[in-house]
């Protein structure tokens, strides 16, 4: 079949990672690429890592025989690309670019209406990319596109001038414009909207990225002198209004039902395409499907690369990104005092790039506690504490490494988690992982070891139930959601090493966490439908565990210094003070936002789950396929009360109690919106 592959290798520094991927599909691992093109077990590769490392990986693919699809940003700057481009054509091999929104099938129809002449005349055309990056306001800020404030349009970039390229030809920056910036901690500001104005030839083009909280819109609109086209990329729909010859009064009504009709049509096209692949011909998937199905279907003919993917398309496009960072204006870097000493680290967060590990860094620093964070990379939000914040990249499956992180550490803080699909999974990268953090601990003669679990592990379908850490969980957690199950899982685990070791082990299960850096959108409260529309969990009624990021924090500072605390289990919940529906009213009142709020049928949602799951289990043959039950979704709502008195009681912990500082930290001060 043309454009036919099979996935016979992954290749990553990782063998546990690549192993992951590589078994599902019955291929082989590799951790160099060296050994990988050796093998001879490739004809092509897809480019997946961090952008710094595209173009080397990329020439040494070519040159070692393959072709090469290079996820996006292809290049850093034009000479990346030019080097890269050149190694194609020298090798004779495909570099295809991965602009896959290029591959949604509405495109091809707008593209072909414009060719055709049926738009007109085109005299302008506006490119958006309107869509919340919560990671610039929550973190983790670590990733590569936050590096840098360029590294947002180099990452974005593509997507919109990709569009521009392919249809009118090389872009001529004229202006640039940011605005709402955001200050990441210890690194500077970063733009989180951009405004370009650019040509190409005589189209005058506008293209327009907002990062903040705010209702999806990624669409290209092209107004030409006979009708204007609207494509809605990201939902995969296409409108074009037309003038009409009827006579002035029937005219804008007509125009009206012919929009109508096209928004039907597109509704049902779509609707019934997802529905009979199961969800599996969703937009995004199908854009990514296009994409891939040119680049093999080229690879095994040996014809040019279509012209949307070409290494000249990509160059155009890397270019028109240089030009327009040329013209970015300096932001507020990051104040970052010089080093005057080593730190001394005395406390290990692991996990401490993410929303309650950074605030729990810094809350320890502020009690004067020095502290080595476990990421994944170097880079962290910890550049302006040079002399009590070091970084350390190891990896959580990595033994001696992490008995090496913990040589002179007292107090270890566990939060890492891992979301994974399977039980399987779950138990090889989340309670795996917790015994190993745990072995490594006691090796180590750490004095302290706190677990980060999560309420979602209890019960909390009965409203006739207080639940208190007496509550346990059940024996049988098959048919709990599996974040839940295994959460509970790392603590049984971890409480018998407690037992049979004396692991000074203690854990705590934080509520609701809300505060600076935390999310809008957040899914413990309901199912959110982009920033303007949630369906919350239940009827929203029931007082729900909302608590403090800071109030965390001096909990789990108190849990690692408390003689009291080993062996104990701690619910970190604050005060009753606010449902569901109290706290949206309140971001009502706070930020002027009013939030389409409407109840959650717990019923129905568990009934659309059991035919998920039958289609998961039966239609697709996924035998891993998870169903909850009942009263794992009635949990989701908290409808349990809590009892907060032990951690008062034992630890002397103090939640916030006044409505309106908590009001006043949960929500005024939190920047939920990005400005």
């Amino acid at each position: 079949m043309t454009g036919a592959a099979r996935l016979t290798a992954v290749c990553d520094l990782s063998a546990d990672a690549a192993g992951a991927l590589a078994a599902a599909h019955g291929a082989q691992v590799f951790t160099s690429v060296d050994e990988m093109i050796a093998a001879g077990v490739v004809d092509a590769v897809h480019i997946c890592t961090p952008p710094q490392l595209h173009t080397s990986l990329a020439v040494q693919c070519l040159e070692g025989g393959l072709h090469c699809l290079v996820e996006k940003p292809v290049a850093l700057s034009v000479p990346e690309m030019e080097e890269m481009a050149r190694a194609a054509e020298t090798s004779g091999k495909i570099l295809a670019a991965g602009h896959n929104f290029l591959g949604v099938p509405t495109y091809a129809r707008l593209k072909s209406m414009l060719r055709s002449g049926a738009l007109g005349r085109v005299a302008q055309a506006e490119i958006n990319w309107h869509f919340p990056l919560p990671p610039l306001r929550s973190g983790p800020y670590g990733l590569w596109l936050l590096r840098e404030p360029g590294n947002l349009l180099k990452e974005l970039g593509p997507h919109l001038f990709a569009f521009a390229v392919d249809l009118f030809g090389p872009v001529e920056v004229v202006f640039l414009d940011v605005a709402k910036p955001v200050a990441l901690p210890g690194m500077g500001e970063r733009p989180q909207v951009w405004r370009i104005l650019a040509r190409a030839g005589a189209v005058d083009l506008a293209f327009n990225i907002s990062l903040v909280e705010i209702m999806d819109d990624r669409s290209v609109t092209i107004r030409g002198s006979s009708a204007m086209a609207r494509l809605d990329y990201a939902n995969d729909t296409l409108q074009v209004s037309r003038d009409n010859t009827a006579d002035i009064v029937a005219n804008p009504f007509l125009r009206q039902m012919g929009l109508a009709g096209q928004a039907l049509r597109e509704g049902m096209v779509n609707g019934t395409r997802q529905l009979l692949s199961l969800n599996r011909k969703q937009p995004y998937a199908l854009s990514f499907q296009g994409l891939v199905r040119a680049f093999y279907a080229t690879a095994e003919s040996g014809t040019p690369v279509d012209a949307r993917f070409g290494p000249e398309a990509a160059l155009t496009v890397t270019r028109a990104i240089d030009e327009t960072l040329d013209r970015l204006p300096a932001l507020a870097g990051p104040n970052l005092p010089a080093r005057t000493r080593d730190p001394q680290p005395k406390a290990l967060v692991i996990g401490g790039t993410g929303f309650i590990g950074r605030h729990l860094t810094r809350a320890l620093v502020a009690r004067g506690t020095d502290v080595r964070v476990l990421s994944r990379g170097r880079d962290g939000p910890f550049d302006d504490l040079p002399d009590q914040v070091e970084t350390v990249a190891v990896s959580l499956k990595d033994d001696a490494g992490l008995r090496a992180a913990m040589e002179g550490i007292e107090v270890v803080y566990n939060l890492a988690r891992a979301l994974e699909t399977t039980w399987a999974a779950a138990l090889e990268n989340d309670v795996g992982v917790a015994l190993r953090v745990a072995e490594a601990a006691q090796a180590a003669g750490v004095k302290r070891l706190v677990y980060t679990g999560t309420i979602a592990s209890y019960d909390m379908s009965d409203p006739g139930q207080t639940i208190t850490e007496t509550t346990g969980f059940g024996a049988d957690m098959a048919d709990r959601n599996l974040y839940a199950r295994s959460k509970a899982e790392c603590e049984r685990r971890l409480m018998q090493m407690h037992r049979d070791s004396g692991l000074p082990v203690t854990i705590a299960r934080p509520g609701i966490v809300v505060g600076p850096g935390g999310p809008l959108q957040h899914w413990g409260i309901g199912r959110w439908h982009g920033a303007g529309a949630v369906r919350i969990w239940g009827k929203g009624h029931n007082i729900l565990p909302f608590v403090l990021i800071d109030d965390v924090c001096d909990g789990l500072i108190a849990m690692g210094e408390h003689p009291e605390a080993v062996g104990e289990d701690f619910t970190l919940v604050g005060e009753p003070m606010m449902s569901a529906r109290d706290y949206f009213d309140a971001i009502h009142q706070a930020t002027g936002a009013r939030i389409a709020v409407k109840p959650g049928n717990l019923h129905l949602f568990w009934a659309a789950d059991a035919v998920k799951y039958r289609l998961k289990r039966h239609a697709l043959g996924s035998r891993d396929a998870l169903r909850a039950s009942l009263r794992d979704w009635k949990s989701r709502a908290h409808l349990s009360p809590f009892d907060n008195a032990k951690p008062k009681r034992l630890l002397g912990w103090q939640p916030e109690a006044d409505r309106a500082r908590f009001v006043d930290k949960a929500i005024t001060g939190a920047n939920l919106f990005g400005f």
